[in-house]
Parts: structure tokens; C-alpha cells; sequence
């Protein structure tokens, strides 16, 4: 990546150069930055803030982050923080953009193959208890749901270990 760094109301010393570049080329390892892309970075200095913009032209898009703060060197850590978040965020949104058409296509060559995916099937026989005994026998069966009758409504009900460490009841009419 080359640097285009340029100072408004500062002269750029050699020392905040190569801080800019270090930090820069640090952000290499989250994206494949081409060697000849120009990252422009421009410096500011204003009576009681320094401001630092950074642009730098991508395949996924364009990198930019703006940032004002008493301390430059700080001002530099935070647009490389903000950067770092912007390519984070779109590589998410390529890979559920490509993760759904990857989907799509797995299920258009099983199709293609016409095969049979194989589909177990287990009986389990509700018995009849009330909903803490149905979490505590869950519980030691080291199951995440447990099909019981419930006692109450003699219907059958499924009671299911939440993502949040919590409990849920699924009851049929």
C-alpha cells in the first residue's frame, strides 16, 4: 500500500509518518489491500484539536474514517479502530450475501443427484408429569428439549432449553 499523507496547518514530521504507515498497514491482515492502492491521509490542526481523515480505495468498497482528538498519535489509533470496524462489518455482509447463495447451490446439486438424505426417526412415549419435572428429567438426560404429558391439561407439551440459559414451553392445542 503506498501513503499519500498531507498536513494542513502541520508539517509532518518523520515520526508521525511512520506511525501512520505502521498503523495503516497493520489493516493488510483483515483485507488483501493491492500494493499500488493510495491511502490518502490528511491532518489537521485546529486550536485545540487535531483531526486526521483517512481514505483508502478498496475492492469491497471505500475505507474512510474521520477522527478528531487532542493527541494525534491517539486521533491515528481510533480511525485505524473505526477502519478496522468498517471491514469487519463488510465482510459479515459478503459472507451472508455469499453464505445464502452457497446454500442455494448445495441444494440445487442435491437436487441434480436426486439424493436421498437419510432421516431418523425415534418414538418417544409422553409420559404424564408436571413442567419442573419435565425440565429436571431433560436436565439429566443432558437433552436441549423434552416431550412430556403435561398433567395439568393432558395435552402434550415440548419444553426447550433457550440460547439465553432460559426455559420454553411449546404447547399444542
Amino acid at each position: 500500500m503506498l501513503f499519500e499523507i498531507v498536513g494542513k496547518n502541520i508539517t509532518v514530521t518523520d515520526s508521525m509518518r511512520e506511525k501512520i504507515e505502521k498503523k495503516l498497514s497493520g489493516l493488510t491482515k483483515y483485507l488483501i489491500i493491492d500494493e499500488n492502492t493510495v491511502a490518502r491521509v490528511v491532518t489537521r490542526v485546529y486550536p485545540n484539536i487535531q483531526k486526521i481523515e483517512v481514505t483508502i480505495p478498496t475492492k469491497v468498497g471505500l475505507l474512510r474514517s474521520e477522527v478528531q482528538h487532542e493527541d494525534l498519535y491517539a486521533a491515528v489509533d481510533l480511525a485505524v479502530d473505526k477502519l478496522e470496524d468498517q471491514i469487519r462489518r463488510q465482510k459479515t455482509r459478503l459472507n451472508r450475501r455469499h453464505k445464502d447463495s452457497l446454500a442455494e447451490t448445495f441444494i440445487d446439486e442435491m437436487e441434480a443427484e436426486n439424493v436421498d438424505v437419510p432421516v431418523r426417526t425415534k418414538t418417544v412415549e409422553a409420559t404424564k408429569m408436571d413442567l419442573d419435572e419435565a425440565i429436571m428429567r431433560m436436565e439429566l438426560l443432558g437433552h436441549s428439549f423434552f416431550i412430556y404429558t403435561d398433567e395439568e391439561t393432558n395435552k402434550i407439551a415440548v419444553v426447550y432449553k433457550r440460547h439465553d440459559q432460559g426455559y420454553g414451553l411449546i404447547e399444542v392445542e
